[in-house]
This record gives C-alpha cells, structure tokens and sequence, in this order.
C-alpha cells in the first residue's frame, strides 16, 4: 500500500466514526409515552378533557352545566297537567308542601302557605304536592279555592314523589337546600315554616 493511502485512511476512518457518533447524539429520545395527536387538540392537549366537579360533559366534551342532584332527578305532572322536571329546582332553595285534597288541616294553612311562597318566592321556590288519592278534579278545585294558585302543585296520586322523599301522611313539609339536600322532612308550624325559610336563604 502507498505511503500516501496509508497516511490518509486512518484520517478518513477517524472522521467516519465521528460523523456516526454525532449524528446518534442529535437524534431526539424516545418518549416513554407519545400523546394520541390524531384525537387531541390543542385545547385538550393542554388542559386536558376531565370534566368539572358535578358537570356533565356534552356531545362536544365541553363541561354542560352541573349534574341534577339525585333528589331532584324526577319528573311529573302539575295539577294543570302540565310536564314539571325535579331538575328545575336546582341551584335555589326549595320547599315541597305535601297535601291532600280532602284534608282539612291542609286547607287550613293554605292561606299562611301562600303567604310564605309569595313573601319568598325571589329566594325560594315551593312547590305543592297533592295526593294520597285526592283526584285531579279535587286537587284543581282545592288550589282554586284555597288562592294557593300562584305556585306549581304537583298531581301525585300514584305517590311517586312522596316515595322518592319518603313522605307517608299529609300536610308535612320537605325543605331542601341549594344543592338538593334534604334539610327537613315532616310537619312544620306555620311559624316554624318561615323561621326554617329564612335559614334557607
């Protein structure tokens, strides 16, 4: 071999594995884990897709509003027959007022019930709930004659929504605070009915 190849080839060899070993060094490492790109974006990339606290997410995966309480997860008819969702009350104090169309003690504070609803109803929302076999005539009959009219009644002959809060006899009282708890259930003077709503608000 020439004195001349001899010289150069250990220089080109020399050179060779330099140009390998800096091209090993540049390349990126391996993730232990790569992100799914083809379904994040940039938005869930970053924040991520984990849904508030008691939301539900949509169709789109954005956060709907808040879950229904389960207390408040029912539906029924009004004594005007008009659909009533439980999930209405949400987010607001509510009273249920359980009655009876042929109850005399009910009739008998109808007045004083209307009363509270109207002087809170900014605040709170009452709902009545008639049945214990009252009949959807009766109980339109006792709203009309008793002016309690101004708030919805509930026709719950089948006694769907006193099972629900396991109410058994008339004329008792289920107060529930803004997020669906049940803070009180059974009868109430009408005294007691404004002090428990005023500690409501």
């Amino acid at each position: 071999m020439p004195a001349v190849t001899r010289r150069i080839l250990p220089t080109v060899l020399a050179a060779a594995v330099l140009a390998l070993t800096a091209c090993g060094a540049s390349e990126p490492a391996t993730p232990a884990a790569t992100p799914d790109t083809a379904t994040a974006t940039p938005d869930t990339a970053a924040a991520g897709t984990a849904t508030p606290a008691g939301g539900t997410p949509d169709a789109s995966g954005d956060a709907a509003r808040p879950a229904t309480p389960p207390n408040l997860d029912f539906t029924a008819r009004t004594i005007d027959d008009r659909p009533f969702a439980g999930s209405s009350l949400a987010g607001k104090p509510a009273v249920l007022w359980f009655w009876a169309a042929w109850c005399t003690r009910c009739r008998g504070v109808a007045d004083d019930v209307a009363a509270a609803q109207r002087d809170n109803a900014a605040r709170v929302n009452l709902i009545g709930v008639a049945g214990l076999g009252s009949g959807a005539d009766a109980m339109r009959r006792f709203a009309r004659d008793t002016g309690v009219e101004g708030f919805p009644h509930l026709a719950d002959d089948d006694g769907a929504v006193w099972r629900r809060f396991g109410v058994t006899s008339q004329e008792q009282y289920v107060l529930l605070d803004s997020a669906g708890k049940v803070v009180h259930s059974g009868p109430l003077t009408q005294d007691e009915l404004r002090r428990r709503i005023a500690e409501l608000t």
